[in-house]
C-alpha cells in the first residue's frame, strides 16, 4: 500500500521521510497458543496489513475465535549513517503484542488502541532484509480489557460488532539521528494570546543543544525563536503579537467555520549543525464550561454532534484509505454537524488531522471494558493515559470521555469502589489535560463530570419536548431516561446538559436483519421523523448541545443517516436543513411554546395529547 493512500501516520510530529510497511505480510492463526518463537510458526497464508484478519480487506475475512495470530515481513531498511537510529512504529495492535526483529525480542506492548514504537537499531543485520515478526494475543472472551464494541460471542448481536485482532493501523519505519525530537505537545491560551509547548529530546548528549521554533500561517510568520534544551526538555510560552482588532483576531482563532491552523517548524541544532527537524501544527482556541453553557473561544457554542463509530464494511475499524477518513469529516460537516462523538474507539490520528484541518469538533471516548476487576482498572487507566498523551495536542478534540453508560462499572449506584474509580479517572484526566471538559460517565449515573450527558431514545418528539423544556429540573428529581439515575450522590451543580445519544431511527433495505431504536419504512418517513426530532432537540432550553445516533449504518445496526458505504439515505441537503433548521410552517414552534410555558404560573409538565402509539401523531 503506497504512502499516499495512508498519509503520514503521526501528523503532529512529521519528518520528511518515512517508509511504509503496509501491504502483504505472512500470516497464521495460532488457535491452540502452541508457538512461543517465530522459528516454530508454520506460515500458512498472507494478509494485507493494516487490515485485521476479520475484515474482507485483509484477504482473510475470518470472524471466528482466534486468540493468537502471527505476522512476518522481510523489510529492506535504509543504510544508517554513524549515530543514526531506525524506529519501527505500529499505529495499533490488538491486544498483547510481542515484536521480534531478526529473531530477537525488540519490545512488547499491551493495549489495542495506542501506538507501539521501538528502536530496532541494535537488532539489525548488516546486509540483506530484516525479519520482522509480530505475535498478537487477543482473547476473544476477555471482558476485563478495553474492547469497545468488539463482540465476545461468535456472531455479532445487538450493539456489538465483529472483533478486531492484531495489526489494524499503519506499520512504518523512520530514521532519526543520534539526538532527536521524541515528542511535542501544544497548549493555546486565547486570553493571554500565547502558545505553550513542551518538547522532549532523546539521545545521550544534550549539552549545547538548542531548539528553534517557528510558528506561521499562510499569511505571516507569528513567532520565531531559539531555546536551550535543558535536561532533554524544552518548556516555553510563546507570546504572539495581539492584532487588537477583532476581525484580525477572529481570523486567527480556530473554530469549525474557520479552522485556522498555525504551522510549526522545529529545528534541533548543536551549534550550527542541524541534528533533527520536523513539522507540527497547533491552533489558537480555548475550551471551557461556564454555568450551563459550553464555551469555545470564550463564547457560548451550541454543540451539534453526531455519534460516529468509525467502522467500514471492508475494513472494520480501519479506513480503506486516508481519503476515506477525510471524506467522513466532510460528510459530517455537510450534514450540518459541527462535531462528532467518536464512540468506543480511539480514532486513527489521520482522522484527527482532517478534523483539525477541515474544522470538526471531536469528543474522544475510551473503549470500555465490561468487568470491574483490579486488572481492568489497571488496563483501562494505563491505555487511557496513553491515548490522552497521544492526542492532547489536536485542536479538534474538545472533550474527553473515559466511561460510557456505566460499562465496566455496572454497580455504580451501590459500589463505592466503582464510584471512586470513575472519580479518580475524571481527576486523572483533568491532571494530564486541564484545558478540556471531561465527561466522567456519559449517558447516566454521573459521579464526576463537567458536562451531564444524557442518552434518551424516546421516539416521540412531544415527550422529548416535555422532558427537556422549561420544567426540565424534573430530570434531576423524577425523570429517569432509560430508567437510570442521572446523578449519583450529588446534586446538579449547574453544569451544561447535553442529549448525547438520541434518535437512532432505522431505515434499511433489509428490515428483518437490522434494527434501530425506532423504524421508518420509507425514505420520506425517515427524513420526516429525523426532522421532527431535531426540531425539538435543537432549540430545547435545557440543552447546550446534542449528539444524534448515528453517522452511518454499522453492521446490523441500521440507524445511520448514511448507509455503511457512506451513501446518504436521503439527499444530504435535506439532512443538513433538518440538522440546522429552519423549521417548516407545518411544525409546532417549540420555542414559542416553551416561552409561553415559562410565563405560565402552572408548574405541571406538558401532557402529550392522546396519540397513536405507532406514529406518535395526535388523533
Amino acid at each position: 500500500m503506497s504512502d499516499e493512500l495512508r498519509g503520514y501516520p503521526r501528523p503532529l510530529l512529521e519528518r520528511p521521510h518515512w517508509i511504509s510497511l503496509n501491504g502483504s505480510w505472512d500470516f497464521t492463526f495460532d488457535d491452540d497458543c502452541r508457538y512461543e518463537h517465530p522459528d516454530q510458526v508454520p506460515w500458512e497464508r498472507t494478509i494485507q496489513v493494516p487490515f485485521s484478519p476479520e475484515t474482507p480487506a485483509s484477504g482473510i475475512a475470518d470472524t471466528g475465535f482466534h486468540p493468537v495470530c502471527w505476522y512476518r515481513r522481510a523489510a529492506e531498511t535504509p543504510e544508517l549513517q554513524k549515530g543514526q537510529r531506525l524506529f519501527l512504529h505500529f499505529g495499533a495492535i490488538d491486544y498483547d503484542s510481542t515484536i521480534w526483529v531478526n529473531g530477537h525480542i525488540a519490545t512488547s506492548h499491551q493495549g489495542g488502541y495506542t501506538p507501539v514504537t521501538v528502536d530496532v537499531t541494535r537488532f539489525l543485520r548488516e546486509e540483506g532484509p530484516q525479519a520482522i515478526v509480530v505475535r498478537a494475543a487477543d482473547d476473544p472472551h476477555d471482558l476485563a480489557k478495553p474492547r469497545g464494541k468488539q463482540e465476545w460471542q461468535l456472531e455479532p448481536h445487538g450493539i456489538w460488532y465483529p472483533r478486531t485482532s492484531g495489526i489494524w493501523q499503519t506499520v512504518w519505519m523512520e530514521v532519526v539521528n543520534e539526538m532527536y525530537l521524541d515528542s511535542v505537545h501544544w497548549v493555546s491560551n486565547v486570553e493571554r494570546w500565547e502558545i505553550s509547548f513542551e518538547a522532549r529530546v532523546c539521545g545521550s548528549h544534550h549539552d549545547g543543544l538548542t531548539l528553534c521554533v517557528k510558528l506561521f500561517t499562510d499569511e505571516a510568520v507569528l513567532a520565531e525563536d531559539t531555546y536551550a534544551v535543558v535536561a532533554g526538555e524544552v518548556h516555553r510560552r510563546i507570546a504572539l503579537s495581539d492584532p487588537g482588532i477583532d476581525d484580525y483576531r477572529n481570523e486567527l482563532l480556530w473554530t469549525p467555520s474557520t479552522p485556522t491552523l498555525i504551522q510549526a517548524e522545529l529545528v534541533l541544532r548543536r551549534g550550527h549543525t542541524v541534528v533533527d527537524q520536523a513539522r507540527s501544527y497547533t491552533a489558537l482556541r480555548s475550551l471551557s464550561v461556564s454555568g450551563d453553557r459550553f464555551l469555545l473561544n470564550g463564547r457560548p457554542y451550541h454543540l451539534a454532534m453526531v455519534l460516529d463509530q468509525g467502522y467500514w464494511p471492508e475494513g472494520g475499524l480501519t479506513a480503506p484509505s486516508d481519503a476515506h477518513l477525510r471524506r467522513d469529516v466532510e460528510l459530517a460537516k455537510a450534514m450540518g454537524f459541527n462535531g462528532v462523538r467518536k464512540h468506543q474507539k480511539i480514532e486513527d490520528p489521520r482522522y484527527l488531522y482532517w478534523a483539525d484541518t477541515l474544522g470538526l469538533l471531536v469528543w474522544e471516548e475510551m473503549p470500555s471494558a465490561y468487568r470491574f476487576t483490579k486488572d481492568s482498572v489497571q488496563r483501562l487507566t494505563r491505555e487511557w493515559m496513553e491515548a490522552i498523551n497521544r492526542d492532547r495536542s489536536h485542536p479538534c478534540i474538545v472533550a474527553w470521555v473515559p466511561f460510557n453508560e456505566s460499562w465496566g462499572v455496572p454497580d455504580l449506584p451501590d459500589s463505592p469502589a466503582q464510584r471512586h474509580w470513575v472519580q479518580s479517572v475524571y481527576h486523572l484526566t483533568k491532571t494530564i489535560d486541564p484545558t478540556r471538559p471531561v465527561v466522567g460517565n456519559d449517558g447516566w449515573e454521573s459521579v464526576a463530570t463537567d458536562i451531564i450527558g444524557i442518552h434518551d431514545y424516546d421516539e416521540f418528539p412531544e415527550r422529548l419536548a416535555a422532558r427537556y423544556g422549561p420544567h426540565a429540573l424534573r430530570l434531576f428529581q423524577k425523570e429517569r431516561p432509560a430508567g437510570r439515575q442521572l446523578l449519583l450522590g450529588q446534586k446538579h451543580k449547574g453544569q451544561p446538559v447535553m442529549l448525547t445519544e438520541f434518535g437512532g431511527i432505522a431505515f434499511s433495505q433489509d428490515p428483518e436483519r437490522t434494527w434501530g431504536y425506532s423504524r421508518a419504512m420509507t425514505a420520506a418517513e425517515f427524513a420526516e421523523n429525523y426532522r421532527k426530532l431535531l426540531a425539538v432537540v435543537r432549540p430545547a432550553p435545557l440543552l447546550s448541545g446534542f449528539c444524534y445516533t448515528q453517522f452511518a449504518d454499522t453492521y446490523q445496526e441500521s440507524n445511520g443517516l448514511l448507509y455503511a458505504d457512506r451513501t446518504p439515505k436521503v439527499p444530504i441537503e435535506k439532512i443538513a436543513l433538518a440538522t440546522r433548521g429552519p423549521r417548516s410552517n407545518r411544525e409546532p414552534n417549540w420555542e414559542i411554546y416553551w416561552r409561553e410555558q415559562l410565563m405560565s404560573s402552572q408548574r405541571a409538565s406538558y401532557v402529550v395529547p392522546a396519540e397513536d402509539r405507532k406514529t406518535g401523531e395526535s388523533r
